[in-house]
């Protein structure tokens, strides 16, 4: 902005002013008009234009104009000045019928360039914006413009701010971090007389960090701006200035924080006079939208498993990752936390993306519910470049949906005229108030909230053992052959479909074959099991209304489901699986209540790994019919004609000890979107 908007002219002495490029300011040549002149004319010297604007607020290009007819002259500069006194502008005052002027005025200009500039356009062009006003704004959408930030994931720094004034930088390093370059250009007399300020609010300070490379030293950055620093003042300025800032972002977007950050440059004249304050001359400012934290759906194809090796879940690790090698996918292996209960590795992590125009950085996004943690095994597990953010769970509970395992995220879809190109994040939820009613917390909700890009949709959940949504739905990949295809499927649990299928094998003469007939004795009354044929599970009334109950808790969900995703029928495959309800286990006697939750009865279908067209699918043990399981030949003939491989992983304990968390044993790292979020508009 340049607040010296008017100058005012004399005849008796040239004006003088200072004129920051691009900036525009009025003259005012009526003031000092001779009261017997009615006319006059205007001239800029080369690098300054000169606007004149007539009563119809239209340019006026005759040689002498009236002066009544005058609404204003506006002045600006196209060039910095490379010598005082060079550029001018002249205003001479004519009297009716006059060819010769009887007075005249003069203006010098010194132009200065003061810019601070960043990938505006998002297409890695630092140039000086021609527009400064649209610096202010950040817009999205395909002709949207605004600079981005990426949140610093480096797991060493954990994404905690530091009072360093220095850091040293790997080339790599730097990639990640948004340019900002700073621009003064003038006559060397005239900058000795300002001073140069670059600052921001005590509150975006805290979130942000600016360095500037150190002059000795490639490597070496200097903090400028940081958690307790919001302003950096320049040394007296002797010549033309030039330099580069990187920024980066220390936290992702929240419900106190918009994910809005601006910067603002400001020339201030030094005053001659002690006791009066310096002058604010211009001020430029731009602003960066933090990079939201992106979840990836699993019909996104796999780059990485990490597993936790454990040995009594051998079996299931041995499988993952021959299936990983035939999905061309590289395994890493993460050392248990015997303080995190096995769990954390699905329930408490998500792999996500974080992006901007120059990088993407994959992350793992973390919510512990163990406090005080001093040391975090996963992220010394992690791939190099992968980055480790952590936001504290408030709800320390296992049996709690207070954790980032409680989301799932759909994959793109479009419904009334409505375009998700990222999905939309799936939320377990309770739905209504109750005693006994678990919901994700407030700050987690609000962080999900904030990133924008991938509209969250509450799903009840709080039905089930861990209330987690993964627990009775999942996406699979379709291909895309026509624009009405969604180019994915939805599977949901089904209870009926199960006892349709039982009911079928008991007409087939086979009601006397069990359940778990693989599975050792002890491991079964560990956790609750014991044989049981097809007819005793037909015969069992109190297991089908138990059944019954939680078909009426999916149904809601499918409807839910159907609306918010735009889906049909046709895209949404049953998948026979039954339930138990239980009383919530592994949480302290103070925490039990009466109220019963839902619990797969044999190793649950739904918890898949999927990895493109090959799935990983929880054995489920069921009756072995001609010495093969018929739920699992029911799955294959469901998903296999769908160009589906399906190997079914065999580790009985995997599945069902410690409330049947099949995916707590492993996480997949997945391709990010070739869709750029700021193409959309929430």
């Amino acid at each position: 902005m340049s607040l010296q908007s008017v100058i005012r002219l004399s005849l008796d002495s040239p004006a003088h002013a200072v004129c920051v490029l691009g900036m525009e300011f009025c003259l005012d040549l009526c003031g000092c008009a001779p009261k017997e002149c009615e006319s006059f004319t205007v001239s800029g010297s080369p690098g300054v234009l000169v606007d004149v604007r007539g009563t119809n607020d239209k340019e006026v290009t005759t040689p002498q104009l009236p002066l009544s007819d005058l609404t204003g002259v506006l002045v600006k500069m196209t060039t910095p000045t490379l010598a005082l006194e060079q550029d001018k502008v002249v205003v001479s005052y004519y009297r009716p019928d006059d060819q010769v002027p009887v007075a005249m005025a003069e203006l010098y200009l010194v132009g200065i360039a003061v810019s601070l500039d960043v990938d505006l356009y998002r297409n890695g062009k630092m140039g000086m914006a021609s527009d400064k006003w649209a610096k202010k704004n950040w817009v999205w959408g395909p002709s949207g413009w605004g600079a981005i930030l990426l949140v610093n994931c480096n797991p060493v720094d954990m994404g905690q701010v530091t009072d360093k004034t220095k850091k040293v930088f790997s080339a790599e390093e730097i990639k990640n971090l948004s340019p900002m370059v700073l621009t003064l250009q003038g006559p060397s007399d005239i900058l000795r007389k300002h001073q140069l300020v670059l600052h921001t609010s005590k509150e975006e300070a805290r979130r942000v960090r600016v360095y500037r490379p150190q002059e000795d030293s490639s490597s070496t950055f200097e903090l400028v701006l940081g958690p307790d620093q919001h302003s950096h003042t320049f040394p007296p300025l002797e010549s033309n200035l030039q330099e580069t800032f990187y920024v980066e972002a220390t936290e992702f977007p929240s419900a106190s924080f918009s994910g809005l950050i601006s910067f603002s440059l400001s020339l201030l004249e030094e005053s001659q006079d002690p006791s009066i304050p310096e002058t604010l001359v211009y001020k430029d400012t731009v602003v960066f939208r933090v990079a939201p934290c992106i979840f990836i759906p699993s019909t996104q194809m796999p780059l990485e498993v990490y597993m936790c090796r454990e040995l009594q879940v051998q079996g299931f690790v041995d499988t993952v990752a021959e299936l990983s090698e035939k999905s061309s996918c590289q395994v890493a292996f993460v050392y248990e936390d015997p303080n995190r209960l096995g769990r954390w590795l699905q329930d408490e992590m998500a792999f996500c993306y974080t992006q901007a125009p120059h990088k993407t950085v994959s992350l793992v996004l973390d919510t512990p519910r163990l406090l005080r943690l001093e040391d975090f095994p996963m992220k010394y597990s992690l791939s190099p470049r992968v980055g480790y953010m952590i936001r504290y769970a408030k709800d320390h509970r296992v049996a709690s949906m207070d954790s980032i395992g409680n989301l799932m995220v759909s994959p793109p879809v479009k419904f009334e005229g409505k375009e998700y190109p990222l999905g939309r994040i799936l939320i377990g939820s309770s739905f209504y108030p109750s005693r006994e009613g678990r919901d994700m917390s407030k700050e987690l909700r609000g962080f999900l909230d904030a990133q924008q890009v991938q509209a969250p949709v509450e799903i009840f959940s709080d039905w089930l053992m861990t209330g987690h949504v993964d627990e009775f739905m999942c996406f699979l990949p379709s291909p895309v052959q026509s624009k009405d295809e969604k180019g994915f499927w939805l599977l949901l649990a089904s209870p009926s479909s199960c006892y349709r299928l039982f009911q079928e094998k008991q007409k087939q003469g086979y009601g006397h074959m069990p359940l778990f007939e693989e599975v050792r004795e002890d491991k079964l009354l560990s956790n609750g099991r014991h044989y049981s044929t097809i007819n005793q599970l037909l015969a069992d009334e109190n297991l089908r209304k138990q059944n019954n109950y939680v078909e009426k808790c999916i149904n809601l969900n499918r409807q839910i489901l159907r609306w918010e995703l735009g889906l049909q029928n046709s895209d949404i495959i049953d998948i026979p699986q039954l339930f138990c309800l239980e009383p919530l286990r592994n949480v302290p006697s103070s925490q039990q209540t009466e109220k019963l939750y839902a619990r797969p009865f044999f190793p649950n279908l739904l918890q898949l790994i999927v990895m493109g067209k090959n799935l990983g699918i929880p054995k489920p043990f069921g009756p072995q019919i001609m010495g093969t399981c018929c739920l699992e030949e029911k799955i294959c003939q469901l998903l296999e004609p769908l160009g589906f491989q399906c190997t079914f992983i065999s580790d009985f304990d995997c599945y069902m000890t410690e409330i049947g968390d099949f995916c707590s044993c492993a996480n997949v790292r997945r391709v990010p979107f070739a869709y750029k979020w700021w193409r959309m508009v929430p």
